[in-house]
């Protein structure tokens, strides 16, 4: 979440498969080298991609508070409400202030290239949250796996339904987050569970698009036995009210209950878990994204680099194929188990909004 990407992406990207762990022996990814003089002092900008999910709104409540911790100057955080385009103007608008540094969660992982151009022209380090560039330069990437996110929802549904029809109601396909997961999910439902058959609803992060495609698939196949939703933060809602207006919202554990896994983390899945509506999600870390995103850019800003292998903090640094590194965060599986874990950032965070 999710993740979300700009309804305005102009084009499609090609499939980037998550590198392994090029962890040596004696290399730490924890380890820094200095190659610049300075403290990583200096204005740093801060760009989220929208504000009307509510992954996006906790990521946002965050980044004043963990660059605080991280003794960021960070200012106010600019909202580039789903367009991409605007979001090259704001990075432009960031760095005509003399930012020192920038955070920036792209909506488009092709287009954020004319921005990052123009940040690395004027000696201004980024770091990236949520979405892998694919092209331009940045110190850090700080993301969640993506292909694991597909893998572990299909591991965890094909358990519950290891045969007959599920749906995965995908992301943006012109977003490397959305071909992930969608690739992942298809691929080890094919390889683990060949007898279920794998419906597919093109979403673009889209609420809206999502409720009316899920409507007309299920008058075509009312028997369903699972649903992936690649982002809880946008998918939710229009999901459960679309199965309730066809009753076929059953509890977990009820006769005819659709088993439900979905990505994010937020408070809202953590009650509808709780109330047997879905079973599972997988917590997308909002907390961690904005920590980590204080983190490096102030290692950036200081001249400090990163090399590939395991952190301090749970996590691994990988080098991806364009060449960039990216610091592939934890996220823990949220079932009825362990819903009210007071670690899960879901369980910090008001439900409301």
């Amino acid at each position: 979440m999710s993740g979300r990407q700009a309804r305005s992406s102009k084009r499609a990207v090609r499939a980037m498969a998550a590198a392994a762990c090029a962890a040596l022996a004696l290399t730490a990814c924890g380890s820094t080298k200095d190659t610049a003089a300075g403290g990583g002092d200096g204005k740093v900008g801060v760009i989220v991609p929208l504000l009307t999910s509510p992954f996006w709104q906790s990521y946002n409540d965050y980044v004043p508070k963990m660059a605080k911790a991280e003794s960021v100057d960070a200012l106010k955080t600019v909202n580039s409400n789903s367009d991409s385009a605007q979001q090259i103007t704001d990075i432009n608008n960031q760095l005509n202030q003399g930012v020192r540094g920038l955070v920036v969660a792209p909506l488009d992982s092709a287009a954020i290239a004319a921005g990052l151009d123009q940040a690395e022209r004027k000696g201004v380090p980024v770091v990236a949250v949520d979405v892998a560039p694919e092209k331009g330069k940045v110190a850090m990437v700080v993301r969640a796996d993506n292909v694991a996110y597909g893998t572990r929802a299909c591991e965890y549904l094909g358990k519950q339904q290891s045969s007959g029809k599920v749906v995965q109601i995908m992301g943006d396909l012109a977003s490397v987050n959305g071909r992930e997961r969608s690739e992942a999910f298809r691929g080890c439902m094919k390889q683990k569970y060949p007898k279920a058959k794998v419906l597919e609803i093109p979403a673009k992060w889209e609420s809206d698009t999502a409720a009316s495609k899920l409507d007309t698939l299920l008058n075509a196949d009312p028997d369903i036995k699972g649903i992936y939703m690649q982002a809880g933060g946008v998918y939710l809602a229009p999901t459960l009210q679309t199965l309730k207006s066809k009753g076929m919202l059953k509890k977990a554990g009820q006769s005819g209950h659709i088993t439900i896994v979905s990505n994010d983390g937020i408070p809202q899945e953590f009650d509808a878990i709780r109330k047997g509506e879905i079973d599972a999600t997988l917590s997308q870390p909002a907390d961690a994204y904005a920590k980590y995103g204080m983190y490096y850019i102030k290692a950036a800003m200081a001249g400090k680099t990163f090399k590939p292998g395991p952190t301090d903090h749970d996590s691994t640094i990988v080098k991806l194929p364009s060449g960039v590194l990216e610091d592939q965060l934890q996220t823990p599986l949220v079932t009825k188990a362990n819903v009210d874990d007071k670690k899960l950032w879901g369980n910090t965070v008001n439900a409301a909004g």
